[in-house]
């Protein structure tokens, strides 16, 4: 029988019981709140502390949400799933998180927010092709999402002080995380949809345990394992801002979870899109009475430009 209680909460606030508006308020908050913290932490430690490790970042998040998953009181002992049913959706993660931390070291935000902001489109194409799922939407709702999409380059667009700057390398990295997020939205809805007994934990949990080794082959290919180490190691307080946005991301990453099961991944992908347009106006806010530190920048590799650069 399925556990609505357990398949239907966001961190002990039951979801099942109240009308479905409340339910996307809810889940739309902690998705709000986790990634805007997320994205001005993403700020800090890339374009002002000039670090641009994103494999590395992305594996000490990984066990940052372990132990937060820990004190969730999840165990593996719970899992309704196999293992096995975690593996592309795992490589998927890892890859997604790994590509659009790292694609910050080539692209400003703008260029990034421009790509990101399509993220909609190949999600409900994707969702007809995914196992279990075979999702069709009406034509009226393609033409919304290109709307959307369309108004959000625009909207990036709009200032010239904040125009893109676009990198091949960067370019690259970026469409190649648009396409696993084309995937990763729709299986894990897939999963929700095949096994409603599914939690958010545990796919959070299990994603994260099996993607983990996905991250060293790319760490180590190209040296970024040795170098962040170093670096991080000669200004540790990385280290906490690290921490400080995983636990951010850890509530946006849930309630996202939250808002698939619930709602589906088109849906989420286009609540993500209305985060697009918060983020930079939220960022520029945030910024404009902080200073850049002035901190020994012997480890950069390459000095990208400042997210926000009407603010440089």
């Amino acid at each position: 029988m399925k556990n609505e209680e357990q398949a239907r909460s966001l961190f002990g606030i039951s979801l099942s019981d109240r009308p479905r508006w409340q339910q996307f308020l809810i889940c739309s908050s902690g998705f709000f709140f986790g990634y805007l913290v997320n994205g001005i932490c993403e700020e800090y430690v890339y374009n002002r502390l000039h670090f641009s490790y994103g494999w590395y970042f992305t594996f000490v998040q990984g066990f940052v949400y372990l132990c937060l998953i820990y004190l969730q009181g999840f165990t593996s002992k719970q899992m309704v799933n196999p293992w096995k049913t975690y593996v592309k959706l795992s490589a998927v993660l890892m890859g997604s998180h790994g590509l659009t931390k790292g694609s910050l070291a080539f692209l400003n935000y703008p260029a990034q927010i421009m790509f990101k902001s399509t993220k909609v489109l190949p999600v409900m194409i994707m969702g007809a092709f995914i196992p279990g799922l075979r999702r069709k939407y009406p034509l009226h709702e393609y033409i919304s999402a290109i709307l959307l999409v369309v108004g959000l380059i625009l909207f990036t667009l709009a200032d010239a002080q904040t125009s893109p700057n676009f990198s091949m390398i960067g370019v690259i990295m970026i469409s190649g995380a648009l396409v696993m997020d084309s995937f990763l939205g729709n299986l894990q809805e897939a999963i929700f949809t095949m096994n409603p007994e599914t939690t958010q934990m545990e796919m959070l949990f299990c994603s994260t345990v099996v993607g983990l080794p996905f991250l060293i082959p790319p760490m180590l290919f190209t040296g970024e394992l040795f170098k962040a180490w170093t670096s991080c190691s000669q200004h540790p307080y990385v280290y906490g801002v690290l921490v400080f946005e995983a636990m951010a991301t850890f509530i946006g990453q849930v309630s996202v979870l939250s808002l698939i099961a619930i709602f589906g991944a088109a849906t989420t992908a286009m609540v993500n899109c209305f985060h697009m347009i918060l983020l930079p106006l939220l960022s520029c806010q945030f910024w404009t009475n902080l200073q850049c530190p002035n901190i020994n920048k012997t480890h950069v590799k390459k000095q990208t430009p400042c997210a926000m650069p009407c603010y440089s």
